[in-house]
């Protein structure tokens, strides 16, 4: 039995109401299988909310495919999810595009880590101290991102707190 492909916004963080929505769970059912499966593991906020990122997302959905479709028992799903991913081999369902959720998640990865690299390597490469022009642009969008990710932080938080008069 197979569900169509769950479309995952570009977002950066998730809710937990978010997540419930995709997934079609309820947060209790979210919140045990946190409990439950040691690779599904939000962050919190300041404010002690869960905050999700894409990964979080899709481990949910793969966790309930398991369950849910593939009808495993918890013991069954954590054996496999941690067969999976010591093999290297996350089987899930497809999103749009047609890409697997853990594949479009490694990839992320692997494109963050080739750019830390590229950054890394740029240093070792002006060992007198100076900075190439590649160098301080990759610095540049590194800065950039990181305000970007501060600033929702910020908005999140003063969402999430009640304002006092």
């Amino acid at each position: 039995m197979s569900h169509p492909g769950v479309a995952i916004p570009e977002k950066l963080f998730f809710k937990i109401g978010e997540v419930c929505e995709l997934a079609g769970v309820q947060a209790h059912v979210l919140r045990y299988w946190e409990s439950e499966f040691s690779m599904l593991a939000p962050q919190k906020n300041r404010a002690g909310q869960r905050v999700y990122r894409k990964r979080d997302v899709e481990m949910a959905l793969r966790i309930k495919e398991l369950l849910y479709e593939d009808q495993y028992t918890i013991a069954g799903a954590k054996k496999r999810l941690a067969n999976d991913l010591r093999g290297g081999k996350i089987k899930t369902g497809t999103g749009e595009g047609g890409e697997g959720y853990a594949s479009s998640a490694l990839a992320n990865e692997k494109s963050a880590a080739q750019r830390r690299s590229k950054v890394s390597n740029a240093r070792l490469a002006s060992s007198d101290g100076s900075k190439t022009a590649e160098d301080r642009n990759a610095l540049r969008r590194l800065a950039t991102e990181l305000r970007e990710l501060l600033s929702m932080l910020e908005k999140e938080s003063q969402a999430s707190t009640p304002s006092k008069k």
